[in-house]
């Protein structure tokens, strides 16, 4: 008899993922309570099957966020979805959520992984193209360099003021001397 896999009640949309993704570190992560809200677990139970399966989660995969990071990310939240938290936050890395893969095993879980690591390579790929069109724009401005600074400097003498002709007043200007 042949199984039927359940699709998941809701696909997440991929903008959805990519607004969670942070940079901590240099590095861009998912916090783990974004993580088990994506997954609908609790919280605690995903960072106690994580603590289970530690040695599959070097330093490079996760990471536990210090007071300080955890202090600032909080006062950049418009809503307190922080409250309560006994523990530090844990961060994964794009490493991190592709292993969580392995030790959360419903079928939910790996249908949020597989829209989890598209969003990082989607977010990858629009860093990447910005870096190109970057220095596309560098490389035009080095060829067009001598053109475009001699409008500039016609804009720049168009837009300053005159010092050589008298200002006359805005406005009504009552004068004393035309007596009728």
């Amino acid at each position: 008899m042949a199984k039927h896999i359940v699709e998941s009640k809701t696909a997440i949309p991929t903008t959805q993922i990519e607004s969670l993704i942070r940079i901590i570190r240099g590095e861009k992560v998912i916090l783990d309570s974004d993580l088990a809200s994506l997954y609908e677990v609790e919280t605690k139970i995903l960072t106690q099957t994580v603590r289970r399966n530690m040695s599959r989660f070097p330093a490079d995969f996760m990471f536990q966020l210090t007071r300080e990071e955890f202090d600032h990310l909080r006062s950049q939240s418009v809503s307190s979805r922080w409250g309560g938290r006994r523990y530090l936050p844990y961060a994964f890395t794009e490493q991190g959520v592709a292993m969580l893969s392995s030790v959360l095993r419903s079928e939910h879980a790996v249908k949020v992984n597989i829209e989890i690591i598209r969003a990082f390579v989607r977010l990858r790929q629009i860093l990447a193209s910005n870096k190109r069109l970057a220095q596309k724009f560098d490389e035009l401005e080095l060829k067009y360099d001598d053109q475009f600074k001699k409008v500039f400097e016609a804009i720049k003498q168009l837009m300053a003021p005159s010092t050589n002709e008298k200002k006359r007043p805005i406005g009504f200007v009552w004068d004393n001397n035309d007596k009728e």
